[in-house]
């Protein structure tokens, strides 16, 4: 307790650019976490439990991704080396997710039990090249 604490500038005292590059710092944060949280690294914070949600995800690193691109040259190079950072880690864990299998305990995505009565019968090697096909199509690498 014999530190000397220095009192936070009230906000009146911070310039309008300062101001400007924390809000900047925030929604880069925010939008990572969410990435996070959606690709199972972090847990839910009100339920505690780990959701997977993999397009949900992406739409939040496609997000920062927009940023970045619409930003360039108009960063200071320590809001450049926030967003570069965080879309690096949201990529990696994005592979990281894609790579590995869905959580337990997490809700998995809604398919169906078995096809459409109306639908013909299709041969298991089938059903499995249309499953890759449909994976490879709407999948996206970082």
């Amino acid at each position: 307790m014999s530190e000397a604490h220095l009192p936070e500038p009230a906000p009146g005292d911070l310039s309008r650019e300062e101001i400007m590059s924390a809000l900047f710092a925030q929604l880069v944060m925010q939008q990572a976490n969410m990435a996070m949280m959606l690709l199972g690294k972090v847990p839910h914070p009100e339920t505690g439990q780990v959701i997977k949600d993999i397009d949900a995800a992406r739409l939040f690193i496609d997000q920062l991704e927009m940023l970045e691109v619409k930003t360039k040259g108009n960063l200071s190079n320590e809001e450049a080396g926030l967003l570069k950072q965080s879309l690096m880690s949201s990529r990696l864990a994005f592979v990281q997710a894609m790579d590995s299998p869905q959580p337990q305990g997490s809700p998995k995505p809604a398919e169906p039990a078995s096809p459409p009565p109306s639908a013909p019968a299709a041969d298991p090697a089938q059903a499995a090249a249309a499953e890759d096909d449909h994976r490879k199509k709407f999948s996206k690498k970082y």
